[in-house]
């Protein structure tokens, strides 16, 4: 019996998805239970499994396809191992629908199952062939000129013959038609290059369209909204680092030792960050509406890269959180990040963003802010920089700060004095500890 295999429910307000990658083909035998597709939505990655144990013997939705929640994307026919399908085990017959790849007229590229797309071939196309394949547009060239194919050398990768490949026969031909006299006299034709130096190589001037990701799309549509209903402005500061890192150098072993994990600048961004925002609570706070939300909790979002791209994690409640359960807890959100493997509430509900584009190398950006959020803290690259310190210029190891904010809600005063604690509780980490 055939059974449906449909697109779960994911989350209370997700209504479609797409389908990331099948983990079974047509054919193939599926376990209850085990894995069959990955399905991706705008926040996470979730695999599906199979309702019961037979053979996928009907994929509905290619690889990159969307398809709505409760939508059958596929059927397993139900019981043991049996064989595949008469479509799929037999050879393609003349005239026979297959899926089979595809080429783009324009650009010369082949498109797969994966696009979704069927393509009609004969018996007699699957056969080998000796010399080049020739593009349709090369074709209407070759009938123009006269030429016959196995006449001109192709250059297209995978031995594809280019119009491009059959204009520069022609000319070819033409030059050497014409007389000696006439080609190096004053009234010769130009020359494709001056003398000597030889013509530049064509190039593959092919193009290939992928579908964007449910995850890439949902944060293009996030960011252009921040853009068109939030008034941001950013504002900078600079951070001297001696002061932590040499704290951190004098502790590391130690805490290394308890907590089996490293003590990074991140952890300290955090906690300073809380700090901060309870003196500011209007970044913490939101609009809705006509009215201004003040949320006495702290759920800050750390940007971190994923498989799929940069995703925001939360920890939540972060004001009674120490420094090692901060790295601990951003340690292990990293790790599922990088195996699309963290839960939809997981990434849902933050009151602040902080985005550390300085492991990239960033030295200075502006970053964007979350909606509904009401500010994002870009860190970014330490790097010795000359300053003045009681009257010297000194080399200190600097870090530009930017804070990214919605003018709506806090005012230009406000926003420094935010930035201004970050900077003055880091450079003096002492401040965290003494609440101070």
């Amino acid at each position: 019996m055939a059974i449906e295999l449909i697109v779960p429910k994911v989350g209370e307000s997700i209504t479609e998805v797409q389908i990331a990658e099948w983990l079974k083909k047509e054919g193939d035998r599926v376990e209850r239970d085990g894995n069959v597709a990955v399905i991706e939505t705008d926040k996470a990655t979730v695999e599906l499994p199979a309702p019961v144990s037979g053979i996928l013997t009907k994929v509905l939705k290619a690889k990159g396809a969307t398809a709505k929640v409760g939508e059958v994307i596929g059927y397993i026919e139900e019981g043991p191992a049996a064989a595949a399908p008469s479509s799929a085990a037999k050879p393609a017959e003349s005239g026979s629908v297959k899926a089979a790849p595809e080429t783009n007229r324009s650009s010369g590229m082949n498109f797969g199952p994966e696009t979704g797309k069927i393509a009609v071939i004969k018996k007699d196309d699957a056969a080998p062939k000796t010399g080049p394949t020739v593009m349709p547009a090369a074709a209407r060239a070759l009938a123009e000129s006269g030429l016959q194919a196995a006449d001109v050398p192709a250059t297209g990768p995978g031995n594809r013959l280019l119009k491009e490949d059959v204009l520069r026969k022609v000319e070819a031909n033409a030059d050497a038609n014409v007389p000696e006299a006439i080609r190096s006299g004053a009234a010769a034709k130009p020359s494709a290059a001056p003398a000597g130096i030889p013509a530049p190589a064509a190039g593959s001037r092919s193009e290939e369209a992928v579908p964007m990701s449910m995850l890439r799309r949902k944060v293009a549509e996030r960011l252009v909204q921040a853009q068109q209903t939030a008034a941001l402005l950013t504002t900078f500061n600079e951070i001297d680092m001696t002061e932590m890192m040499e704290l951190r150098k004098r502790h590391q072993d130690a805490f290394v030792k308890k907590y089996g994990i490293k003590l990074g600048f991140m952890s300290f961004f955090v906690k300073a960050t809380v700090e901060a925002l309870k003196l500011i609570p209007q970044i913490n706070a939101e609009i809705r509406g006509n009215e201004i939300i003040y949320k006495h909790y702290y759920d800050i979002g750390v940007a971190v890269g994923g498989g799929k791209g940069l995703v925001v994690p939360v920890l939540r409640n972060v004001e009674g959180m120490g420094f090692a359960q901060v790295e601990l807890a951003i340690a292990d959100l990293a790790k599922r990040a990088q195996a699309n493997t963290l839960k939809l509430e997981e990434l849902q509900g933050g009151t602040f963003t902080i985005s550390n584009g300085g492991v990239y190398g960033s030295l200075l950006s502006t970053p964007i802010v979350n909606p509904p959020q009401s500010g994002v803290l870009g860190m970014h690259a330490t790097q010795d920089r000359p300053v003045a310190r009681d009257g010297q210029v000194v080399i200190r190891p600097m870090m530009y700060v930017a804070l990214t904010y919605d003018h709506r809600i806090v005012d230009g005063r406000e926003a420094v004095t935010f930035l201004k604690r970050i900077k003055d509780t880091l450079e003096d980490p002492a401040r965290i500890l003494l609440e101070i």
